[in-house]
């Protein structure tokens, strides 16, 4: 299996979990709301795709509050930026490659 397409990483390779992942990358923490309104989907698909980056130990959630209000904020942690850089390494390899044939 030397083929680069099975060092993707399968959690991170889901359109919806690597657009999260994306989001994530440029700041130390984001809102749960931003996220949502970002990747354009709804709240409870938001936290199911969290959850499964968060048992992956890709993404940490913080609970708080602003004022009266709740809040959630969403991190990528060191393994998830490592784990995104290395899926995206293999991405444009894949796409070096494909474009050298044609």
């Amino acid at each position: 299996m030397s083929h680069p397409r099975h060092q993707l990483d399968t959690v991170i390779h889901n359109p919806t979990r690597f657009s999260i992942m994306a989001a994530l990358l440029p700041a130390d923490k984001v809102e749960f709301r931003f996220v949502r309104d970002t990747v354009e989907i709804t709240d409870s698909v938001l936290s199911q795709h969290v959850t499964t980056l968060e048992e992956a130990g890709y993404v940490k959630v913080t609970k708080g509050q602003v004022g009266r209000r709740p809040r959630t904020w969403l991190a990528a942690t060191r393994a998830g930026r490592t784990a995104f850089a290395k899926h995206l390494a293999v991405l444009n390899q894949l796409a070096a490659g494909s474009s050298a044939r044609d």
